[in-house]
């Protein structure tokens, strides 16, 4: 018999977004789960750490990313090829805030040192929940000092009960090497800087030098 597409279960997730909660959700393979909540201080509550540490924006939302937009430091070639690093690449992206810019209250939490953090996935699986919370703040699933989770079953023993997980095993590659995404930081010009190592950049080798490359061939 045929086999239907596997469904997530985001009730609890839905739920806990709503009343400001922190909510475990998936992301595709090879990346891991994140943790992710309407309120920055949820999400670092539920990671174990300052209430007040930076967290990444999930710009998923078309209407959040254009009102982003005339905040960035960049020229209009490196604001599109941002936005394809964070909406085709998956990547965690740095992008530079303009020195008179006037960010919403909202975007306050993801700046870091003039830098918006932001974070872009849209996986087709999870679109039906992230519908419904345009604003949303997201960083690895992980407490402090752990690695993220890989799998739902790791992210229960690592949250417990008072973070509902949304398992998505049936849609991720059990035999991928998970991680965290790669962290790039972009100028104004749309030159590219290697951060953080991830799963993207794995894929390219060992040398970061490689994915960046990559990109530029890429995205020129």
């Amino acid at each position: 018999m045929p086999v239907g597409p596997v469904l997530l279960d985001t009730g609890a997730a839905a739920l806990a977004l709503a009343a400001g909660r922190a909510a475990i959700l998936p992301n595709p393979s090879p990346l891991t789960y994140v943790v992710a909540a309407t309120a920055a201080q949820a999400v670092n509550t539920a990671k174990g750490r300052p209430a007040d540490q930076e967290v990444a924006l999930w710009v998923h939302d078309d209407s959040v990313w254009t009102g982003l937009t005339p905040s960035f430091g960049l020229a209009p070639r490196a604001v599109r090829t941002a936005f394809a690093l964070l909406r085709a690449e998956l990547v965690t992206l740095l992008v530079p805030v303009r020195g008179d810019a006037r960010l919403p209250a909202w975007a306050g939490p993801a700046l870091r040192d003039g830098q918006l953090l932001l974070f872009g996935a849209r996986w087709l699986p999870l679109l039906p929940l992230l519908a419904d919370f345009p604003q949303l703040y997201v960083s690895s699933a992980n407490r402090t000092g752990h690695a993220p989770a890989a799998t739902a079953a790791e992210a229960l023993t690592m949250f417990g009960s008072e973070v509902p997980v949304t398992a998505a095993e049936g849609l991720r590659r059990p035999d991928a090497v998970h991680a965290a995404t790669t962290m790039l930081r972009i100028a104004h010009d749309g030159e590219l800087a290697h951060i953080r190592g991830g799963a993207q950049d794995r894929a390219h080798g060992a040398d970061p030098a490689d994915y960046l490359a990559h990109l530029r061939a890429t995205y020129p």
